[in-house]
């Protein structure tokens, strides 16, 4: 009797919903949900979950209840990340959500994030036995995983996400020349421990996982009229022109031109300004001309773990 696990990945701007049944290498998704929840709103970084954005979280949690029970789910979890992690009523809301559910959310640290992260893009076959940096941008934190197919190198947490960045730097639209700078001068400044790190080790291929990369490969091939479905595939590589074209014009862009592209989810709207501008802050300083883009993120990476 194969093995039918739930498991829920509670972020920042989004919450998943992912049940899965087989083994590790052979399992087929039943249902895989993503809401934009966006329980950082206007609170991100005042460490606070907004009142209308905690009821979001609680009802969202609720039906992704029935759909569990509706599916008879064996194993649930549902793990919580950097908004939960630095909300001073993160613990009420995860109250609140056991007392109506009967789910129990665990919060993990920046460290385990990254764990499941390299575990979900492993799990896909999206790294080789070369050293690759792995890029998991959210909207509360990026997560940095620098390994191959054999082991962990370094992994770390960093509270840059695309929310956070939006909410500190991104308040007019288009984002003006003085924001850019002043975001790069701040990332340069956070991110010093991924420099030290990655001094004098040759990195192959920078590896996005999902989010803001699937928005990047999604416009590129449809902007060729070619189709896209990110369902089909597990792995993209980027022709690096490409990449830095397309987040060059989403950098340019304003909210009206997003908000009107279909290929950019609502959620994703505005803050791909500021995962555009990561990118291409990460592949400049590190030098890196090789990245590819691999759909699997934290939530395969907990399966991962319950399937084995």
């Amino acid at each position: 009797m194969s093995k039918r696990v739930a498991v829920m990945d509670l972020g920042t701007n989004t919450f998943h919903l992912l049940i899965a049944e087989g083994d590790i290498h052979n399992y087929h998704e039943i249902v895989h949900i993503t809401e934009a929840v966006k329980l950082g709103e206007g609170g991100i970084n005042k460490g606070y979950i907004l009142q209308e954005a905690f009821q979001r979280g609680v009802n969202t949690m609720q039906r992704f209840h029935e759909v569990i029970q509706s599916n008879n789910a064996a194993g649930v979890r549902a793990i919580a990340t950097s908004a939960l992690r630095s909300a001073s009523n993160g613990k009420d809301f995860i109250k609140e959500v056991e007392a109506q559910t009967g789910i129990a959310i665990e919060i993990i640290d920046g460290e385990q994030e990254a764990g499941f992260i390299y575990n979900g893009v492993k799990l896909s076959g999206c790294l080789s036995a070369k050293n690759s940096l792995i890029m998991d941008i959210g909207g509360g934190s990026v997560e940095f995983i620098l390994g191959n197919t054999d082991n962990i190198l370094w992994k770390q947490s960093f509270e840059v996400g695309a929310a956070r960045l939006m909410d500190q730097f991104h308040h007019t639209d288009p984002i003006p020349p003085a924001s850019i700078e002043a975001m790069n001068l701040y990332l340069e400044d956070t991110l010093h421990d991924l420099f030290i790190a990655t001094t004098g080790i040759e990195i192959d291929t920078l590896v996005g996982s999902s989010g803001a990369f699937e928005t990047f490969a999604g416009l590129i091939e449809t902007g060729k009229a070619k189709p896209f479905d990110l369902k089909s595939i597990q792995h993209y590589d980027f022709d690096e022109e490409e990449l830095l074209t397309i987040t060059n014009k989403l950098i340019l862009s304003s909210h009206k031109d997003r908000a009107a592209n279909k290929g950019i989810i609502p959620v994703r709207v505005d803050m791909i300004v500021s995962a555009s501008l990561v990118t291409r802050f990460i592949m400049h300083a590190l030098d890196i001309h090789k990245v590819s883009m691999c759909t699997n993120s934290l939530k395969e990476g907990v399966l991962a773990g319950m399937l084995g």
